[in-house]
């Protein structure tokens, strides 16, 4: 070529980088390994640019400038797909045209705050486009505000947190599924042309069905340790909506939110609309890369007081039901000081004078202790629980009502439920309206004198039993479109009353099982109730599954007398979360007593590693009839090992398992614990010492000799000093 053409031909591509590069406005969120990048085009619309792993040149990133996709599309435009926003304006016009207009960031060691503001040129609406990166744990939240000033309410049709575009071959969905008894099922599918959505109409239960959490896998479906993906989940705890859309030219928009369904919400001028927030991690190198992520993330930012240690409990529900009195309570205080746990909860039962709530048909309402059950009160409970080392903790479900109740009787217009039509129930019960300031007020005066009148109690079991149906507020008339998303913000206000002046109670986040459970609410909360479910076997499939999105010292796991399985597989089960029983002590033999004795012991001494370790999934039971994980101390010098044997027939061989996570120049020792009274290990490698580059390469045979079906095993592993 012509060295003067040559030159020439630079100098265009160099005017024509440095022309683009002026006119054009880039922003980027980006955390240690991922950024997001958007850019401002010529016509002030604003365009997501990348997502993906982060470039380690900035002149590279400057080059990521594409604006085929809009970052936040308004509905009644020219786009042809789902949209981020609809808006009715006061006049009618269903349309809305987003500027660019500006942005402003603000960074401290690990966080960074981004918001863009954009604004319609012909309508006073504001949306501001809200990011919270977490270098450290590779975390964004996004989430969205919504503000006009027109002279009448506006009506807002769809309102997604984020929304989010991909461009990839072939797209992969991992869904979490179910219902009562069979939550967080995992399913996986290629996402094909067209949309596909998660939802929720639910109300209150919102995850009975499905979970607002996946995996989306980029090109090929990503395993434990390879593949593109994004794990994200909504912090909501109401009626949500996650839809993939796949496009003619094969692109993926990725929309999240509350769901828009019975729920036209009407938005008076000058008042602000805020969106959950979308929290999500990128990662190429598996799901258990972006597991971590979450849980680091959670432990630290998502959990109440997640990074702090937690109780062993013994819940009473399984050896009494509603049927005790304190005499048989003090009896069962027995049995949970000879397991070693640090806490006693009094589940359903305890309340109600007027209606006794001797079966679930009454008293929900009537929070006053049943005279007759408990004559010396919770005062009487707590002293003598504190005489045995326990601490006492409490259930409550502060938002139904019975029919047959006093609090009906007082106040019918404080029930969701609609007008010129039959009561309709489940459970025997109805949903208080928390959308009214009075039920907001009686809730938290409940909650508030029950913990300070009693100052003993430390802990709570918040249960919610029933979903949202033949659903009416009395209190909003003419504005039911507010009701479902009304309703979840006035319980969160509820719980930020609670927590200013309980900030540190633990309390358990339970709905009818695992029917509520995202960061909306855990923001609140020390933990949850995973499920009703507490078959051993069926626990395995439970467990793993709300683990892909959160902390093990969230999920609280105990040992019942549900399932065929051995009390140790049970209690091994338990142990990969937060450790807890709801058994009959009184039933078990003296020797099942011992072992569950040594295993609290054994417990308390490695639950460190289980709640605040990395996890590594390694065998799943969705590919093999065994489940094997590890948990590993963040310095790498000690480790928790599970190994579950599920069912399969004869003959059937298990290789070795590999180790992950440990550090290859340590040495470590293995130890088997767990075990029956009067017995010790056979296992080979038991008491002898590997590098861990020997365990993540050759790994350790967890199934020698002759397999037993439904048992485990469970090892700790310490780095030799």
């Amino acid at each position: 070529m012509n060295k003067s053409i040559l030159f020439f031909s630079i100098l265009l591509v160099s005017f024509r980088l440095i022309s683009f590069g002026q006119s054009e406005k880039q922003i980027i969120v980006d955390t240690k390994n991922a950024s997001l990048v958007f850019t401002v085009g010529n016509n002030n619309k604003l365009y997501q640019s990348y997502l993906g792993q982060k470039l380690n040149s900035s002149v590279d990133e400057g080059l990521l400038r594409s604006t085929r996709r809009e970052a936040y599309i308004g509905a009644g435009m020219g786009d042809l797909f789902e949209p981020a926003i609809r808006i009715v304006h006061a006049d009618g016009n269903p349309s809305l045209d987003l500027k660019y207009v500006t942005d402003k960031t603000e960074k401290d060691d690990n966080v960074t705050a981004t918001t863009i503001t954009l604004k319609d040129p012909q309508y006073a609406i504001e949306v501001v486009l809200h990011f919270t990166a977490y270098k450290n744990e590779d975390i964004i939240k996004q989430w969205t505000t919504i503000k006009h000033n027109e002279k009448k309410p506006i009506t807002l049709t769809n309102y997604a947190s984020s929304m989010l575009h991909f461009d990839a071959s072939k797209y992969w969905l991992s869904q979490f599924d179910g219902d009562y008894m069979t939550e967080m099922r995992m399913k996986e599918t290629p996402l094909t042309t067209g949309i596909k959505i998660l939802d929720s109409k639910l109300g209150t239960r919102a995850q009975m069905y499905r979970a607002p959490a996946f995996f989306l896998s980029l090109n090929k479906l990503a395993d434990e340790n390879s593949g593109e993906l994004i794990a994200g989940t909504l912090a909501w705890s109401g009626n949500f909506q996650c839809s993939f859309e796949i496009d003619q030219q094969n692109s993926l928009r990725m929309v999240t939110g509350m769901n828009p369904y019975a729920s036209e919400y009407k938005l008076l001028p000058g008042k602000t609309f805020e969106t959950p927030a979308f929290i999500f991690t990128y990662s190429n190198k598996g799901k258990g890369t972006a597991s971590r992520n979450l849980h680091r993330w959670a432990r630290r930012y998502g959990v109440l007081d997640g990074d702090k240690p937690k109780l062993t409990l013994l819940n009473n529900w399984e050896a009494t039901h509603m049927d005790f009195n304190q005499d048989i309570l003090v009896e069962l205080f027995d049995g949970a000081d000879k397991l070693g746990v640090d806490l006693f909860l009094l589940d359903d039962g305890w309340f109600g004078n007027k209606y006794p709530r001797d079966a679930d048909k009454t008293a929900l309402g009537d929070w006053q202790v049943d005279k007759k059950k408990l004559p010396g009160g919770l005062g009487f409970l707590t002293k003598e629980a504190t005489a045995k080392g326990l601490k006492f903790g409490i259930w409550i479900e502060p938002e139904m009502v019975s029919p047959k109740s006093e609090l009906y009787e007082k106040h019918p217009d404080w029930i969701l439920k609609l007008p010129n039509r039959e009561e309709a129930y489940s459970r025997n019960q109805l949903v208080l309206d928390l959308i009214n300031p009075k039920v907001q007020d009686f809730v938290f005066h409940m909650v508030d004198d029950l913990v300070s009148k009693n100052p003993g109690i430390a802990f709570i079991k918040w249960d919610c039993n029933r979903m949202m149906t033949n659903t009416y507020s009395p209190y909003l008339k003419e504005n039911q479109g507010n009701l479902f998303i009304d309703y979840t913000k006035s319980l969160y206000d509820i719980l930020e009353r609670i927590r200013r002046k309980h900030p540190h109670l633990p309390i358990m986040l339970c709905a009818g099982g695992g029917g509520r459970v995202d960061y909306g609410g855990l923001k609140y909360f020390t933990e949850f109730w995973p499920s009703d479910n507490t078959d051993g076997l069926e626990r395995i499939f439970i467990q793993w599954g709300y683990l892909n999105f959160f902390p093990s010292v969230a999920v609280s796991s105990h040992v019942t007398s549900m399932g065929k399985q051995s009390l140790k597989f049970r209690t091994d089960v338990a142990m990969m979360g937060k450790l807890g029983y709801d058994i009959r002590v009184k039933n078990l033999t003296d020797a099942e007593i011992i072992f569950s004795n040594e295993a609290v012991k054994n417990y308390k001494r490695i639950s460190n590693v289980i709640w605040f370790g990395d996890l590594y999934r390694l065998i799943s039971p969705y590919e093999e009839n065994r489940a094997v994980m590890m948990y590993v101390s963040e310095d790498k010098n000690k480790a928790v090992l599970f190994n579950y044997l599920l069912n399969f027939r004869r003959k059937e061989y298990m290789g070795r398992v590999t180790l992950e996570g440990l550090d290859p120049l340590k040495q470590y020792k293995i130890k088997e614990i767990n075990l029956l009274p009067d017995t010790k290990s056979t296992h080979p490698d038991n008491d002898k010492v590997y590098s861990g580059d020997y365990l993540m390469k050759v790994g350790l045979n967890l199934s020698p000799g002759k397999i037993t079906p439904l048992s485990s095993s469970v090892f700790e592993i310490v780095a030799m000093n």
